[in-house]
Protein backbone atom coordinates (compact mmCIF):
# COMPACT_ATOMS: atom_id res chain seq x y z
CA UNK A 1 0.00 0.00 0.00
CA UNK A 2 1.55 3.67 -0.73
CA UNK A 3 1.70 5.65 2.22
CA UNK A 4 0.60 9.08 1.93
CA UNK A 5 3.42 12.27 1.94
CA UNK A 6 4.91 14.31 4.57
CA UNK A 7 3.41 17.27 3.03
CA UNK A 8 0.31 15.61 3.35
CA UNK A 9 0.53 14.26 6.70
CA UNK A 10 1.47 17.84 7.85
CA UNK A 11 -1.75 19.16 6.12
CA UNK A 12 -4.46 16.82 7.74
CA UNK A 13 -2.67 17.05 11.42
CA UNK A 14 -2.89 21.29 11.07
CA UNK A 15 -6.79 20.73 10.38
CA UNK A 16 -7.10 17.76 12.70
CA UNK A 17 -5.69 20.17 15.18
CA UNK A 18 -7.38 23.25 14.30
CA UNK A 19 -10.68 21.09 15.11
CA UNK A 20 -9.58 19.66 18.00
CA UNK A 21 -10.61 16.21 16.27
CA UNK A 22 -11.03 13.02 18.64
CA UNK A 23 -12.56 11.28 16.28
CA UNK A 24 -13.71 11.10 12.36
CA UNK A 25 -17.11 9.89 10.68
CA UNK A 26 -17.87 9.36 7.30
CA UNK A 27 -20.79 8.88 4.89
CA UNK A 28 -20.52 6.62 2.81
CA UNK A 29 -22.28 7.51 -0.60
CA UNK A 30 -19.97 9.83 -2.47
CA UNK A 31 -17.50 10.07 0.37
CA UNK A 32 -16.22 6.35 0.79
CA UNK A 33 -17.17 5.22 -2.91
CA UNK A 34 -17.22 7.69 -6.17
CA UNK A 35 -21.04 6.41 -6.57
CA UNK A 36 -23.42 8.93 -6.93
CA UNK A 37 -23.70 9.05 -10.07
CA UNK A 38 -24.58 5.49 -10.16
CA UNK A 39 -27.75 5.80 -7.69
CA UNK A 40 -28.88 8.50 -9.90
CA UNK A 41 -28.12 5.95 -12.76
CA UNK A 42 -30.15 3.43 -11.12
CA UNK A 43 -33.05 5.23 -9.95
CA UNK A 44 -33.29 6.82 -13.72
CA UNK A 45 -33.41 2.89 -14.65
CA UNK A 46 -36.14 2.32 -11.57
CA UNK A 47 -38.23 5.24 -12.81
CA UNK A 48 -38.09 4.48 -16.65
CA UNK A 49 -40.15 1.44 -15.54
CA UNK A 50 -42.98 3.48 -13.93
CA UNK A 51 -42.82 5.71 -16.81
CA UNK A 52 -41.16 8.72 -15.15
CA UNK A 53 -38.34 10.53 -15.12
CA UNK A 54 -35.82 12.05 -12.56
CA UNK A 55 -33.77 15.36 -12.84
CA UNK A 56 -30.42 15.79 -11.52
CA UNK A 57 -31.18 18.86 -9.25
CA UNK A 58 -34.57 16.97 -8.56
CA UNK A 59 -32.25 14.00 -7.24
CA UNK A 60 -29.74 16.14 -4.91
CA UNK A 61 -32.90 18.12 -3.18
CA UNK A 62 -34.71 14.72 -2.62
CA UNK A 63 -32.86 11.48 -2.90
CA UNK A 64 -29.12 12.46 -2.44
CA UNK A 65 -28.53 11.35 1.66
CA UNK A 66 -31.79 10.85 2.29
CA UNK A 67 -32.84 7.70 3.87
CA UNK A 68 -34.30 5.02 1.32
CA UNK A 69 -37.83 5.40 2.99
CA UNK A 70 -37.82 9.17 2.30
CA UNK A 71 -36.40 8.67 -1.25
CA UNK A 72 -39.34 5.62 -2.02
CA UNK A 73 -41.69 7.99 -0.30
CA UNK A 74 -41.03 11.19 -2.71
CA UNK A 75 -40.95 8.96 -5.43
CA UNK A 76 -44.63 7.11 -4.98
CA UNK A 77 -45.91 10.52 -3.69
CA UNK A 78 -46.87 8.63 -0.62
CA UNK A 79 -45.96 7.56 3.05
CA UNK A 80 -45.79 4.17 3.63
CA UNK A 81 -45.20 1.54 5.90
CA UNK A 82 -42.26 0.18 6.72
CA UNK A 83 -42.35 -3.33 5.20
CA UNK A 84 -43.59 -1.52 1.94
CA UNK A 85 -40.99 0.72 1.39
CA UNK A 86 -38.49 -2.14 2.21
CA UNK A 87 -40.09 -4.06 -0.67
CA UNK A 88 -39.21 -0.65 -2.55
CA UNK A 89 -35.83 -0.59 -1.49
CA UNK A 90 -34.65 -3.58 -1.89
CA UNK A 91 -35.93 -3.83 -5.24
CA UNK A 92 -33.90 -0.49 -6.23
CA UNK A 93 -30.84 -1.58 -4.51
CA UNK A 94 -30.26 -4.79 -5.99
CA UNK A 95 -30.66 -2.98 -9.32
CA UNK A 96 -27.63 -0.86 -7.91
CA UNK A 97 -25.57 -3.02 -7.07
CA UNK A 98 -26.28 -4.81 -10.59
CA UNK A 99 -25.47 -1.97 -12.33
CA UNK A 100 -21.96 -0.29 -9.75
CA UNK A 101 -20.47 -3.76 -9.71
CA UNK A 102 -18.10 -3.07 -12.70
CA UNK A 103 -17.18 0.13 -11.55
CA UNK A 104 -16.92 -0.24 -7.60
CA UNK A 105 -13.78 2.02 -6.53
CA UNK A 106 -13.56 4.25 -3.12
CA UNK A 107 -12.68 7.54 -3.89
CA UNK A 108 -9.23 8.40 -4.72
CA UNK A 109 -6.84 8.30 -1.57
CA UNK A 110 -9.07 7.40 0.97
CA UNK A 111 -7.33 4.00 1.92
CA UNK A 112 -4.13 5.77 2.10
CA UNK A 113 -6.09 8.80 4.24
CA UNK A 114 -7.73 5.42 6.67
CA UNK A 115 -4.40 3.55 6.93
CA UNK A 116 -3.21 7.21 8.43
CA UNK A 117 -5.60 7.98 10.44
CA UNK A 118 -5.49 4.23 11.94
CA UNK A 119 -1.82 4.40 12.27
CA UNK A 120 -2.74 7.68 14.54
CA UNK A 121 -5.13 5.88 16.22
CA UNK A 122 -7.99 8.20 15.54
CA UNK A 123 -11.47 6.06 16.00
CA UNK A 124 -13.71 5.96 13.25
CA UNK A 125 -17.36 5.28 11.90
CA UNK A 126 -19.50 5.57 8.98
CA UNK A 127 -23.13 7.03 9.70
CA UNK A 128 -24.81 6.62 6.14
CA UNK A 129 -28.65 6.89 5.19
CA UNK A 130 -27.77 3.54 3.38
CA UNK A 131 -29.06 0.05 3.86
CA UNK A 132 -26.78 -2.76 5.44
CA UNK A 133 -26.59 -4.97 2.13
CA UNK A 134 -25.17 -1.90 0.16
CA UNK A 135 -22.85 -1.47 3.30
CA UNK A 136 -21.29 -5.27 3.28
CA UNK A 137 -21.04 -4.89 -1.16
CA UNK A 138 -19.16 -2.26 -0.31
CA UNK A 139 -16.55 -4.12 2.04
CA UNK A 140 -16.77 -7.06 -0.48
CA UNK A 141 -14.98 -4.66 -2.97
CA UNK A 142 -12.96 -2.46 -1.01
CA UNK A 143 -11.07 -3.94 1.73
CA UNK A 144 -11.90 -0.95 4.29
CA UNK A 145 -14.06 -2.56 6.87
CA UNK A 146 -11.07 -3.46 9.44
CA UNK A 147 -10.51 0.70 9.83
CA UNK A 148 -14.21 1.03 11.25
CA UNK A 149 -15.32 1.09 14.86
CA UNK A 150 -18.73 1.40 14.43
CA UNK A 151 -21.50 1.62 11.60
CA UNK A 152 -24.29 2.83 11.69
CA UNK A 153 -27.19 2.83 8.99
CA UNK A 154 -30.89 3.79 8.09
CA UNK A 155 -32.25 1.00 10.25
CA UNK A 156 -30.36 2.06 13.25
CA UNK A 157 -32.36 5.52 13.31
CA UNK A 158 -36.06 6.91 13.55
CA UNK A 159 -34.98 10.09 11.65
CA UNK A 160 -32.83 10.70 8.76
CA UNK A 161 -30.52 12.93 7.50
CA UNK A 162 -30.63 16.45 8.01
CA UNK A 163 -31.64 15.23 11.51
CA UNK A 164 -28.89 14.82 13.57
CA UNK A 165 -29.81 11.55 15.18
CA UNK A 166 -27.32 9.86 12.83
CA UNK A 167 -23.90 11.29 13.49
CA UNK A 168 -24.63 11.65 17.33
CA UNK A 169 -25.86 7.76 17.70
CA UNK A 170 -22.03 7.50 15.77
CA UNK A 171 -20.60 9.50 18.21
CA UNK A 172 -21.96 7.84 21.23
CA UNK A 173 -20.52 4.44 19.79
CA UNK A 174 -16.93 5.85 19.37
CA UNK A 175 -17.62 7.60 22.98
CA UNK A 176 -16.47 10.38 21.44
CA UNK A 177 -18.01 14.14 22.80
CA UNK A 178 -19.85 15.42 18.80
CA UNK A 179 -17.92 18.13 18.95
CA UNK A 180 -14.64 16.80 18.83
CA UNK A 181 -15.89 14.64 16.18
CA UNK A 182 -14.54 15.32 12.27
CA UNK A 183 -17.04 14.80 9.68
CA UNK A 184 -16.40 13.75 6.01
CA UNK A 185 -20.22 14.37 3.39
CA UNK A 186 -20.96 15.15 0.16
CA UNK A 187 -24.10 16.10 0.11
CA UNK A 188 -25.62 19.25 1.67
CA UNK A 189 -28.34 17.49 3.37
CA UNK A 190 -25.25 15.09 5.32
CA UNK A 191 -23.53 18.34 6.08
CA UNK A 192 -26.42 20.39 7.95
CA UNK A 193 -26.67 17.21 9.69
CA UNK A 194 -23.88 16.71 10.95
CA UNK A 195 -23.70 20.19 11.57
CA UNK A 196 -26.63 19.77 14.02
CA UNK A 197 -25.23 17.53 15.64
CA UNK A 198 -22.30 19.70 16.64
CA UNK A 199 -19.67 18.61 14.73
CA UNK A 200 -17.16 19.91 12.17
CA UNK A 201 -17.41 19.31 8.46
CA UNK A 202 -15.42 18.28 5.68
CA UNK A 203 -17.06 17.95 1.97
CA UNK A 204 -16.33 16.06 -0.95
CA UNK A 205 -17.30 18.31 -4.53
CA UNK A 206 -17.90 14.79 -6.10
CA UNK A 207 -21.70 14.59 -6.49
CA UNK A 208 -22.76 18.63 -5.68
CA UNK A 209 -21.13 21.52 -6.46
CA UNK A 210 -18.62 23.75 -4.44
CA UNK A 211 -20.99 26.17 -4.49
CA UNK A 212 -24.08 24.22 -2.75
CA UNK A 213 -21.42 23.08 -0.34
CA UNK A 214 -20.30 25.79 1.02
CA UNK A 215 -21.34 25.40 4.67
CA UNK A 216 -18.94 22.93 5.30
CA UNK A 217 -16.05 23.88 7.02
CA UNK A 218 -13.37 22.68 4.31
CA UNK A 219 -14.08 21.11 0.90
CA UNK A 220 -11.66 18.82 -1.44
CA UNK A 221 -11.87 16.98 -4.80
CA UNK A 222 -10.71 13.75 -2.92
CA UNK A 223 -8.19 12.60 -0.27
CA UNK A 224 -5.35 13.35 -1.96
CA UNK A 225 -5.10 16.76 -1.46
CA UNK A 226 -6.09 19.14 1.82
CA UNK A 227 -6.81 23.04 1.68
CA UNK A 228 -4.05 25.22 4.10
CA UNK A 229 -6.06 26.71 6.63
Amino acid sequence: MKTIGKNLQASIDKIFNKFDTKAVIFDLDGTLLDNNSFHRKTWEAYLKNMGKQISEEEFNAHLNGRTNKDAVEYIYGRKMSKEESTKYTLEKEALYRKIYLPFIKPISGLIEFLDYLHKKNIPMAIATSGIQPNIDFMFEHVPIKKYFKAIVNSSHIKKGKPDPEIYIKAASLLGVDPKKCLVFEDAVVGIKSAKAAGMKVIALSTTQSKEELADANLIIDDYRKFPEI
